[in-house]
């Protein structure tokens, strides 16, 4: 039989603190670890050599299996004094390996039959093959989709919300042969999904996928190892159960005492030498590990108690996780998702509130209650970075514990030491969250140099010109009404890439913070002349002279926000006369939505028009964002904004030169480039990935997205309106043109835009379902699904942060885009039907 490699190296950082003391593997499903259910299904599939790669807690994984003869497997190991990544640690076995060989997790829970899988890899000839299943929520595995022969199409290793083209998962089950090994560099790290499958691709190699029918979870958060365990107790996992079966959907250790008043409510699993006194109540769904004590009177259900747990009279545990040794005295309550760490001491009375994690060893006060803000259990179960950083209720979700936490998670992040930049809007409620987050930095013995209110660009240049490490931007949402935004940025201004946001994240999860000693506490200085060094590097950008000379006259509504208090000395200095609108700083009014600019932006044409101005602007409150009023009272939004941009500055740019817009802008934005000599580079529809190719690309001169916010690049990588105004008017100066010449000569394109609700666990297969739909077309997969239609284009978009989809559509004329967005919002209705 085929040669076998388990991979038992993993640490579980997300299940902690069951994983504290624990590898991965060893975590208990159904009374046994999970890398024992494995070894009994290789072993029923005539496995008789196996390997397992081991690093994190390698002793309790060989201590536990030994050399693997309880499971007819001869077991060896391979353990790694530094991680080498899935596919690094098992080029460690090249020599050992002459054959096909199959990989499999051991810290995922299947019951997959794998010879049709072995089978058919043999019969394509394949390199490798990848054992693949279908999921409600593809988020957190790489995605794949394939041909009708099974052969791999397109492969994406954990996927952003926007970018979820299917529901068809990787489970980390792969049959390769020899050959792949020698693909992979030795001792360094090197992933098969990240690193070697899109390097076969990419050489052509035959990579195929089989779906193979049964049971699997990756058991990666906490909520799917509970769904493990009840899994098995209903039987949705063929799994072999330990104990005796004594009813139906009852299982119970050897020398295991059950009071005759006890009651066992099914299904429920009871581990050996466990004692059940009167009145106490066990199930349903609740699995108990050995040599448990359960003491008169006591509760546990839809919970799992691990080994050697005693619960006091009267306890109760409700959907809970309780692990080793742990003694819970009289009366004591554990609630809904909590988790209670090895060897947790909780005195009479404690409560620990639903969602808490409680780490090894802790100890509780008689009746006190164990609490922290319920937002860090519910509201960020898994992502705590959304689109534009981390965002919540003000004060609700985002407290000032809960800011706290965040801003040491940043600079636990970062070296010691390290200076952070720290700015905020007018909000009192920013206020709170920034000092909070400033004490969170200092904590961890970060440097902060704060800006107090400062439009989030002005605060991002100065990171970018200051050395700092990067920085902290905290400002009531331009979106969402009562909502807060902590946006991250590093040392160019930008903002941090998906890895510092994830390893950002882990930390805060985990509370991994080092804390700093009393002499290495960080300090605190606040800055004086940001806004001088700012409009300096801002004038000696522009062409001052050519602005002077064409002397405009401006319509500008500052929205309340902060760029009043900083803009009107530039534009002076710049020879401009200018009519302010809403020239205050005003908090609460400054909250108003960036999507409700429409009324004001027809205000402001008739203001325009009546006084006879060269151009009217409208900024966004953060100063990130800008709409824009030709001197005849028309108003450029969106698409037409960013083609007039584009065009402008292409008239003065070198043949060859980028720019870079999202997949949902117009198609116009290449008919202007094509007229240039120059080149478009298409990203995601986030504002982040904008950020990093603007940073990033060599010969970008200019970036842009449909909502009014611009970048040029040689200036900030980051969204700047107060930039692009100068701009703006510096290139009309420079061309000799109004804004409405220019508008008049734009292409014309027709969009049309919907929103249709869906659930996400049914996003990954509407999504595959559209693709496999549209296999006859032009389709793109760059952010969710372009297809390409006659004239025109439709693109569905799965939204990031909410249970719905985007609709966009373009065409030559308004109604057969209004057609494409109905007839798709209609199908994503009917698909959602049928499932």
């Amino acid at each position: 039989m085929i040669q076998t490699v388990i991979m038992a190296g993993g640490e579980g950082a997300r299940l902690r603190p069951l994983t504290c003391d624990l590898p991965k593997p060893m975590a208990p499903v159904a009374n046994r670890p999970i890398m024992h259910h494995i070894l009994r299904l290789l072993a029923g599939l005539g496995v008789r050599k196996g390997f397992a790669t081991l690093h994190y807690l390698a002793d309790e994984v060989e201590s536990y299996f030994g050399d693997g003869e309880e499971f007819g497997i001869e077991l060896e190991y391979a353990v790694e004094d530094a991680p080498l990544g899935t596919a690094g640690s098992v080029r460690r076995l090249i020599d050992r390996l002459g054959d096909t060989f199959l990989i499999i997790s051991g810290d995922a829970l299947t019951d997959f039959d794998l010879r049709p899988a072995i089978e058919f890899h043999r019969a394509r000839g394949a390199v490798a093959t990848l054992v693949l299943t279908r999921v409600p929520d593809p988020l957190e595995y790489g995605v794949v989709i394939l041909d009708g022969e099974g052969t791999i199409e397109r492969f994406l290793e954990k996927p952003g919300p926007g970018e979820v083209f299917s529901d068809t998962v990787n489970t980390g089950i792969y049959i390769l042969e020899p050959e792949a090994l020698e693909r992979i560099p030795a001792e360094r790290p090197y992933d098969f999904s990240k690193d070697l499958y899109p390097a076969l691709l990419s050489e052509g190699k035959l990579l195929c996928g089989y779906v193979a029918e049964g049971y699997w979870t990756d058991v990666g958060t906490l909520e799917q190892y509970q769904a493990a365990n009840h899994d098995c107790l209903l039987g949705k996992v063929r799994a072999d159960l330990p104990g005796e079966a004594r009813d139906e959907g009852v299982w119970v250790g050897e020398d295991t005492r059950l009071d005759p008043g006890s009651e066992l409510r099914a299904p429920v699993l009871i581990g050996h030498g466990c004692s059940v006194g009167p009145g106490a109540q066990v199930g349903p769904l609740a699995v108990v590990g050995d040599n448990c004590v359960i003491e008169a009177g006591a509760q546990v259900e839809h919970s799992v108690v691990w080994s050697g747990t005693y619960l006091g009279h009267g306890a109760r545990v409700k959907a809970a996780t309780v692990c080793r040794n742990v003694v819970a005295k009289r009366n004591v309550t554990i609630n809904e998702g909590a988790v209670v760490g090895d060897r947790c001491l909780l005195e009479e009375g404690t409560s620990v509130m639903p969602r808490i994690r409680m780490w090894p060893d802790k100890v509780t006060e008689r009746g006190s209650k164990v609490t922290m803000s319920l937002v860090w259990g519910t509201k960020w179960p898994g992502a705590l970075f959304r689109s534009s950083g981390v965002s919540g209720l003000a004060n609700i979700e985002i407290t000032p514990e809960f800011a706290a936490k965040l801003g040491a998670a940043f600079g636990a992040y970062l070296e010691a030491g390290a200076q952070v930049i720290t700015s905020r809007d007018s909000h009192h409620a920013s206020r709170m969250a920034k000092r909070a987050v400033i004490a969170g930095l200092m904590s961890v013995g970060a440097n902060v140099l704060d800006l107090r209110i400062m439009p989030g660009a002005v605060a991002r240049h100065m990171a970018n010109i200051s050395g700092a490490a990067g920085g902290i931007h905290v400002s009531a949402s331009s979106t969402e009404p009562g909502q807060m935004v902590v946006e991250f940025f590093d040392g160019t201004g930008k903002n941090l890439d998906r890895s510092a946001e994830r390893r950002i994240e882990s930390i805060f999860f985990r509370e991994d913070f080092r804390r700093a000693p009393l002499d290495a506490v960080g300090s605190l200085e606040f800055l004086g002349r940001t806004m001088e060094y700012y409009t300096e590097d801002f004038l000696n950008f522009l062409d001052e002279q050519a602005i002077s000379r064409w002397r405009p006259k401006l319509v500008i509504d500052y929205a309340y926000g902060p760029l009043c208090l900083l803009m009107p000395q530039v534009l002076g200095r710049l020879g401009c006369e200018s009519t302010a609108l809403n020239a205050f700083v005003d908090p609460t009014r400054s909250e108003e939505p960036w999507s409700s600019r429409s009324e004001r932006v027809v205000e402001m044409g008739d203001v325009v028009h009546a006084l006879k101005a060269d151009l009217g602007l409208l900024m966004g409150s953060h100063g990130e964002r800008l709409a824009a009023i030709d001197e005849t009272g028309e108003a450029l939004v969106g698409d037409d904004l960013l083609l007039v941009f584009a065009d402008l500055v292409l008239q003065g740019a070198d043949h060859g030169a980028q720019v870079a817009v999202p997949f949902s802008a117009t198609s116009g934005i290449e008919e202007i480039c094509r007229g240039h000599g120059a080149s478009v580079i298409r990203t995601k529809a986030d504002s982040r990935s904008l950020m990093e190719t603007a940073g990033s690309t060599p010969g970008l001169v200019f970036a842009g997205n449909t909502e009014g916010g611009f970048i040029f690049p040689r200036f900030l990588p980051a969204f700047d309106a107060m930039l692009a105004v100068g701009k703006l008017l510096e290139l009309l100066a420079l061309s000799g043109q109004r804004l409405s010449q220019v508008r008049a000569r734009m292409p014309r394109y027709y969009r049309a835009r919907s929103q249709v609700q869906c659930p996400w666990e049914h996003k990954g297969t509407v999504m595959r379902r559209l693709h496999e739909e549209s296999s006859a077309l032009h389709v793109e997969h760059l952010d969710g699904i372009k297809i390409h239609l006659d004239g025109g284009w439709v693109l569905v978009l799965p939204d990031v942060s909410a249970p719905l989809f985007h609709i966009h559509s373009e065409s030559g004329d308004s109604e057969t885009a209004r057609q494409a967005v109905d007839q798709y919002a209609a199908r994503i209705d009917e698909l959602q039907a049928e499932l």
